[in-house]
Formats: C-alpha cells, structure tokens, sequence
C-alpha cells in the first residue's frame, strides 16, 4: 500500500493557507515531497474568493475588514467561502499517479470519494451528485449568488439533496491540487452581509434558495437529534475516510525548510497582495 504524508498544520493566515498549498505543490512537483494530503484552519476566520471572481464587483470589502476577517483570492476556482467553524481539508498528488484521471471532472470523483467516507464514518448518509439527467440539473441548479454551497457541480457532496462540503481544483506543473471546506456550522447572515447584489429582495431571495441547498454538518446532526461533533471527531473521521477511499495509507509529516520558506514568500509576494486579490 502506498504511503502519502499527512499533515495538520493548525489555524493560519488566509494568505499562509493558500500559500502553503501552492508551496506543496510546486515541493511535490519536483519530487521533493510525497503526495500529501493536509488538514487546517483559519485564523482569523476568513473569506476566500474563487480565482475567477470579481473581488470589488461581488464582495463588499469595506464590511470584510471592518468584521477583521481575512480575505484571499484562490489558485482554484469556485465560489466566495467564509472560513470558521470547518475543517479545510488539501490533497496534494501528481496527474501521473496510478487511477488519477485526466479529466478534472473525474478527477473530484477519485478525490471525493474519501470525503464521501468522512461524512458516512460520522453517520451523514452522503452521497455524490450525478448531473447526468436533467431532472438532475434541475433539481441543483442555482439563482447564481456569489457564495459556494449555492448548488453542487459534478461528484460534489450532498446529504438530504443539501450541499455539504464545497470543493475547488487546479492543476499546475502536472501536479493536481484539490481542497475545499468540511462545515461544521455556517452563518448565513454572516456570508450573505458580506456579498454584493443589486436590491434587497434579489440578496434576500438567493439568501433564501442558498439555505435550501446548502447545510452544515451539525445542523443535520441537530435535526436528527444526535450530538453534535467537534474539529476533532472530523479530523478522525475524514482522515480515515480519504486512506480508505485512495485506498494508501497516512503517515504523519511536517512541512519541510523548503515548502517552509517557499510558503513564506508566497504569502509575502502573492497572497496578501491587492495585485493578487483584487486582481479581477
């Protein structure tokens, strides 16, 4: 069985987060690392936005600071995430490693089968979407607000038909970067203050359609009357999960001097630039 390193790196800076993902990447693209699959937190919470996103047109940056939020552009597309009470979760893996496939939508396959496994080891009954049908495509799609978790796309995570866990890829240097966010709570109030519309009764209607598409681990656990579930149990759930569904093994790991002072600079010179993320 093939051993990948596994590493939680605690809460970090906006920037320090997508920087160490990025360092990981290029680290393992020179086959300095083993593929890695990475575990962390926000601190302060943050809001990120997808690579594609229009930063001042979609998001009010003015209530972003004034709330002391972190905020950061992602290499990866998707959607704005508000970052707090979750797991964020990275894999790491190159395009050449044996079952990845070459299409990014059958790639999320492959790498979400681990996060299906999380969710059912924690007793969710999740399962994957299919948009094959059009009954399918009907029943997720979206009014199209800026957040994430608005509606799933290919192979994203639902339990109850409700969005459960938001996932954006990119691949660079033949190397496949994938991570997204396992919420344990989500304030909607909270997510839907800091985007843009044009009226109020378009922000309340999306707000509206979003709560019905979108859903936190520990509201479907209260709703089941079971007891809610800390980072920790989510941690070791999810960490299980992904072994058993890439079917390798997770030995424990640190970043190293390298990734290290490579996720310095990215941070410094990239992610916490305005040239980076208002750069749309």
């Amino acid at each position: 069985m093939t051993t990948w390193r596994y590493m939680h790196t605690g809460n970090r800076t906006a920037a320090e987060n997508m920087a160490i993902d990025e360092a990981i990447l290029i680290a393992h693209s020179e086959g300095r690392v083993p593929p890695t699959v990475r575990f962390y937190g926000w601190g302060p919470a943050a809001l990120s936005i997808g690579y594609f996103q229009k930063a001042r047109k979609e998001i009010d940056l003015d209530k972003v600071a004034g709330q002391g939020l972190g905020f950061v552009r992602r290499p990866t597309g998707g959607r704005a995430v508000l970052h707090d009470a979750e797991l964020t979760y990275s894999i790491i893996v190159s395009e050449r490693y044996p079952g990845i496939p070459t299409s990014v939508t059958e790639a999320y396959r492959v790498l979400s089968e681990g996060l299906l496994l999380g969710f059912r080891k924690l007793g969710l009954a999740a399962e994957m979407v299919n948009l094959a049908t059009e009954e399918e495509k009907r029943k997720y799609e979206s009014l199209g607000s800026a957040a994430c978790f608005d509606s799933p796309s290919w192979y994203e995570l639902v339990v109850e038909g409700r969005k459960v866990a938001g996932s954006a890829q990119v691949r660079q240097k033949n190397v496949v970067l994938q991570h997204g966010s396992i919420l344990l709570e989500l304030d909607v109030e909270q997510l839907f203050g800091l985007l843009l519309f044009s009226n109020e009764r378009i922000a309340e209607r999306m707000k509206q359609s979003f709560v019905q598409k979108a859903v936190a681990i520990n509201d479907l656990l209260r709703t089941a009357e079971l007891a809610p579930v800390t980072l920790g149990d989510v941690e070791t759930a999810f960490r299980a999960g992904v072994a058993e569904g890439m079917g390798i093994e997770l030995e424990d790991g640190a970043l190293t001097p390298y990734e290290l002072e490579l996720a310095e600079e990215l941070a410094r010179d990239k992610y916490s630039t305005d040239e980076w993320n208002l750069k749309r």
